[in-house]
C-alpha cells in the first residue's frame, strides 16, 4: 500500500473534510488542501490577520488507485491557466477575454481526477499575475519568478474516492503559536517578492514574449 503523510494547516481545532466542500474560488477549485511539509502547513495555519493560534492536522492518505494531476511535470502556463479558471488577477474587461482564450489555449484537463497537486497561489503568485496580465513580465522569466515565490506544494482533493482514502491521526494535532509562525509568513512572502521586483526590473526581463502577444495581439 503506498501511503502519503500531508498537513492541513487551519483555524480550526476540529475539521471534518467533506466531498463536494470547498471554496470554488480557490487555487484549485472546490477541494480540500494539504501539504508535505508540516513547517509550511504551520504558516499557513496563522496566515491570517487575526493573531489568534491555529491548527495543524497530520492525514494519512492511501494512494494506491488514485489519480494525481501533477502540475510540475507540466509547462507552467498550465498551471497559470488552472488558477485563472477559479481565481482573477484582474478585474479589467480586456483581462477577462485574454484569460477566456489562456484556458483555451494552455488549460489541462484536470476534471478527471482524484488529486491535483501543484504549487499554492499565495500573496506573491498574485504579484506576478498581475504583472503578468498587465504585459510587464516575459514568459521567458516565468518559471524563475515562481521558483523565487517559495510557494510550496500543495493537493487538492477532488473525488470521492481520495476523500474516503483519507484518515486523521488525530493525536498528532498541534496547535500553533501565532506570533513566531504569521511572522514567518510574512517575512518569507516579504522577501520573495522583492526577489520578484528586482528580476522584473532586471535586463533579464525582456517585456517582448508577454500574455497578450500569446494571443497575435
Amino acid at each position: 500500500m503506498s501511503e502519503l503523510i500531508l498537513y492541513h494547516g487551519t483555524a480550526d481545532r476540529v475539521i471534518c473534510p467533506t466531498y463536494g466542500l470547498g471554496n470554488d474560488k480557490h487555487d484549485y477549485g472546490k477541494g480540500f488542501y494539504l501539504t508535505e511539509s508540516i513547517d509550511l502547513a504551520k504558516e499557513w495555519a496563522v496566515c491570517r490577520p487575526n493573531e489568534t493560534a491555529g491548527w495543524v492536522h497530520k492525514f494519512l492518505l492511501e494512494t494506491d488507485g488514485l489519480s494525481i494531476f501533477d502540475f510540475e511535470k507540466y509547462d507552467v502556463l498550465s498551471w497559470l491557466a488552472e488558477l485563472m479558471k477559479h481565481r482573477d488577477a484582474s478585474n479589467s474587461r480586456r483581462y477577462h477575454m485574454l484569460a477566456e482564450k489562456f484556458i483555451r489555449k494552455y488549460g489541462a484537463d484536470t476534471e478527471r481526477y482524484d488529486i491535483i497537486r501543484g504549487w499554492r497561489a499565495n500573496a506573491s503568485y498574485f504579484y506576478i499575475a498581475k504583472e503578468f496580465v498587465r504585459d510587464n513580465i516575459d514568459l521567458e522569466i516565468l518559471p524563475e519568478l515562481l521558483s523565487l515565490g517559495g510557494l510550496g506544494i500543495q493537493y487538492c482533493l477532488k473525488s470521492e474516492l481520495a476523500f474516503a482514502r483519507l484518515h486523521e491521526v488525530t493525536e498528532d494535532i498541534i496547535e500553533v503559536d501565532y506570533s513566531e509562525f504569521n511572522e514567518r509568513y510574512n517575512r518569507r512572502d516579504a522577501a520573495a517578492r522583492q526577489k520578484m521586483r528586482d528580476l522584473v526590473e532586471s535586463d533579464a526581463n525582456k517585456v517582448t514574449n508577454v500574455f497578450s502577444t500569446l494571443f497575435g495581439e
